[in-house]
């Protein structure tokens, strides 16, 4: 008992001196530490992200002083610069070329840029061939970019398509999406209306972004444009602050 008394003692010693001498941890950031949002998919090397861009015929219509063309081409490539060299990304366009039939209309579209890093030079010389003289598979389009494009299948993967009007070959992309997800979850669509008048080409490009958890935009100025493709890839410009002394 003496002894069982004698080891109660001891331990209680023990514990007293270790909580006076225990040391006190503390949480602490590194001041070069920052933290990534969810949202920022566009700085992510687990996101690939690929381009589709509207060469459909109609593209040669004005937005203001410009064609359709021009300004998203233009717009693209500001865009592209704001983007870290690490970036997974690709382009992929339509109706960059005619067909003798309906169905070699519908099936132009090609990825002219494969998804890669340090990719934006070699998009940016890719444009500056491309005319707008065809049609509108932009369902043939999704599916071959679903498919094929994405180099790596376990990385997320991103498509920001770019239409001024709907499809205009006998598909629906809203019905393939529809499809698509009820099998893969790892594919998100943003969609950028460039000046459409017509509701059932804006309701079908709407049920593309929504069905694949995307975004919807209406871009009817070269401005509007910018910011839409700036919100897609969650973007800010760095503003530079200078100090004048008087």
């Amino acid at each position: 008992m003496k002894k069982l008394f004698t080891i109660i003692i001891l331990s209680l010693i023990f514990i007293s001196n270790y909580a006076i001498s225990a040391p006190n941890y503390t949480y602490s950031t590194p001041s070069t530490f920052k933290l990534e949002k969810e949202g920022d998919m566009a700085k992510s090397s687990n996101e690939q992200i690929l381009f589709i861009v509207d060469l459909s015929n109609s593209m040669n219509e004005r937005m203001g002083s410009r064609t359709k063309l021009n300004v998203a081409f233009d717009t693209l490539r500001e865009t592209l610069q704001m983007l870290p060299s690490s970036t997974y990304v690709g382009l992929r366009v339509y109706g960059h070329r005619t067909g003798f039939t309906p169905k070699q209309s519908c099936t132009a579209s090609q990825l002219i840029s494969p998804i890669s890093q340090n990719n934006t030079e070699n998009i940016y010389a890719k444009l500056s061939s491309l005319n707008a003289v065809g049609w509108t598979p932009i369902t043939y389009s999704l599916k071959q970019a679903s498919f094929f494009d994405f180099p790596n299948p376990d990385a997320k993967k991103r498509i920001i398509l770019i239409s001024d009007g709907g499809e205009n070959c006998d598909e629906s992309p809203c019905d393939f999406v529809i499809e698509l997800m009820k099998y893969r979850d790892d594919i998100r669509i943003d969609v950028i209306a460039l000046a459409i008048g017509d509701d059932d080409a804006n309701n079908q490009l709407k049920c593309v972004s929504l069905v694949t958890s995307g975004k919807f935009y209406n871009a009817n100025t070269a401005a509007e444009l910018q910011k839409s493709l700036q919100d897609s890839l969650n973007l800010q410009k760095e503003v530079q602050g200078v100090i004048i002394q008087k």
